[in-house]
């Protein structure tokens, strides 16, 4: 855990800013992040976020061949989608979904893939030891958007990851699902692939969602535990790495977060556009 030990950690808290609070300007403000921490221009940063009924896709699934009948389906059930710039598949983001991004600096050396995972598997295993349960982190077969890094417990996944590279920064960036029902959001997107691969076979081998293998943190402990719950956890994590320092974007980070954030828009124009 050693990129965790840092002199000051940023920490922007975003988890409260309610339905209008864009998943586009997310990953906007990431970038933002991305390059003032590769610059040298901000220490470390932490970013926590809320959104409310929001699918974000991954590039790959803008490529279904029946993608609008997929995003009629979400629509259908009250949620918004939005194209990422980060790797992955699609993932559900709601108001019992903590998301937290930490953002790192290449610097001298070099931070692999693999680094970044470990980082934030590492955290996470620390900011819920008081749970005491057994994380794990192998790929969940059947769960959305599966990689080597899904965070899981007895084999249920409740937690996934991606990064984002850009001007000498790092944001490694995870979905923690703290309540709700786990199954149900593996549902609406295992109806996304059936609705948008509509029978039709792909070059891409798209995941078949098997919603028994995924729950909420809540689910897996059988405690109630709420996204405020996480913060207090992630704050008194964190502060055993470093001096935490309570921030928002700068002058000059507001400024450059206006390009980032319009190339965001630009994306999903160009992605769902003609749906």
């Amino acid at each position: 855990m050693s990129m965790l030990h840092q002199p000051r950690w940023r920490i922007i808290d975003q988890t409260t800013l309610g339905p209008s609070f864009d998943a586009k300007q997310s990953f906007a403000i990431d970038d933002c992040l991305c390059q003032s921490v590769g610059k040298g221009d901000s220490p470390c940063a932490a970013r926590t976020w809320v959104h409310h009924n929001t699918v974000v896709l991954g590039i790959q699934d803008t490529r279904l061949p029946h993608l609008k009948k997929g995003i009629e389906h979400l629509h259908s059930q009250g949620y918004k989608t939005v194209v990422r710039n980060s790797g992955g598949l699609a993932v559900v983001l709601d108001e019992g979904v903590l998301n937290i991004s930490l953002i790192l600096p290449e610097g001298e050396g070099h931070i692999s893939i693999d680094d970044g995972y470990e980082t934030m598997t590492r955290f996470v295993q620390n900011m819920l030891k008081s749970y005491s349960q057994n994380i794990e982190a192998r790929e969940i077969v059947g769960s959305y958007c599966p990689g080597r890094y899904d965070l899981s417990v007895n084999g249920k996944k409740f937690a996934g990851i991606s990064q984002r590279r850009l001007r000498h920064g790092v944001a490694v960036q995870i979905y923690l699902c703290a309540e709700g029902s786990g199954t149900e959001r593996a549902a609406l997107i295992r109806d996304f692939y059936k609705a948008s691969l509509d029978g039709d076979h792909t070059p891409f081998a798209y995941p078949i969602v098997r919603p028994e293998v995924m729950a909420s943190l809540s689910e897996l402990t059988g405690c109630p535990i709420s996204v405020q719950d996480l913060m207090l956890h992630f704050y008194n994590t964190l502060s055993q790495f470093g001096e935490l320092v309570p921030s928002q974007l700068t002058l000059e980070e507001a400024s450059d977060f206006q390009g980032f954030y319009e190339r965001m828009v630009e994306r999903n124009e160009k992605a769902l556009g003609n749906l």
